[in-house]
C-alpha cells in the first residue's frame, strides 16, 4: 500500500469498525449496520481481500462482544450472506457516490439477508415444518423484521457512503489516487 493511500484506508477501516461497534448499542431489532458495512467494504476497498477482511473482522470483533454480553453472535449464515453482500458492493465501485445505485444495492442486500437467514431458520430449527408451507410460514413470520432491516440498511448505507464521500470532497488526503 502506498503511503498516500494509508489515510484513505484507515478512514474506511475506522468507519467500518465504528459502524460495527454500533451493533453493541441498544437498537430496534434488525436495525443494524451489517449490510451497509458489507456494501461499503465491497464498494470502497480497492483490494478485494481488504473488502472482505476489514468488514468481516469488524463483524467478528463485535460478535465477540455480543457473545460475551448476551450469548449470541457468530451465525455462519449471516457471515456467508455478509460475503455475498460484499460482492454486491463490488458492483457499486464505479457508482459509489450515486444515491440511487447505493439505495438499490441496500434494498437488494436487505432482500438477500431476509431470504438467506430465514431460509436457514426454516432449515435448521424445529419451529417450522420441512415443507413448502412451513417455509412460507417462516418467511411470513419474519415480515415484521424486514422493515427495520430495510430501514437500517438504507440509513447506515447513507451514513457510510455519504460520510465517506463528504470526507473525500472536504479533505483531499482521503481522495483516491488519480490513475496515471
Amino acid at each position: 500500500m502506498k503511503t498516500s493511500e494509508k489515510p484513505r484506508f484507515w478512514l474506511m477501516a475506522s468507519l467500518v469498525l465504528g459502524a460495527a461497534a454500533l451493533r453493541l448499542l441498544p437498537h430496534p431489532p434488525n436495525f443494524t449496520p451489517i449490510a451497509a458495512i458489507a456494501l461499503f467494504g465491497g464498494a470502497h476497498f480497492e483490494r478485494k481481500r481488504w473488502a472482505f477482511a476489514v468488514p468481516l473482522a469488524a463483524m467478528a470483533l463485535s460478535d465477540v462482544v455480543l457473545r460475551v454480553l448476551f450469548g449470541w453472535g457468530f451465525d455462519p449464515v449471516v457471515y456467508a450472506t455478509f460475503a455475498v453482500i460484499v460482492c454486491l458492493g463490488f458492483l457499486l465501485r464505479n457508482r459509489k457516490t450515486a444515491p440511487l445505485p447505493v439505495a438499490g444495492a441496500s434494498l437488494a442486500a436487505a432482500m438477500i439477508f431476509y431470504l438467506t437467514t430465514n431460509f436457514a431458520v426454516w432449515a435448521a430449527s424445529g419451529m417450522y415444518a420441512k415443507t413448502l408451507a412451513g417455509l412460507v410460514t417462516c418467511y411470513v413470520a419474519a415480515i415484521p423484521f424486514f422493515g427495520p432491516t430495510v430501514a437500517g440498511d438504507l440509513f447506515y448505507s447513507a451514513v457510510l457512503f455519504g460520510g465517506f464521500a463528504w470526507a473525500e470532497h472536504r479533505f483531499p488526503i482521503f481522495r483516491a489516487a488519480e490513475a496515471g
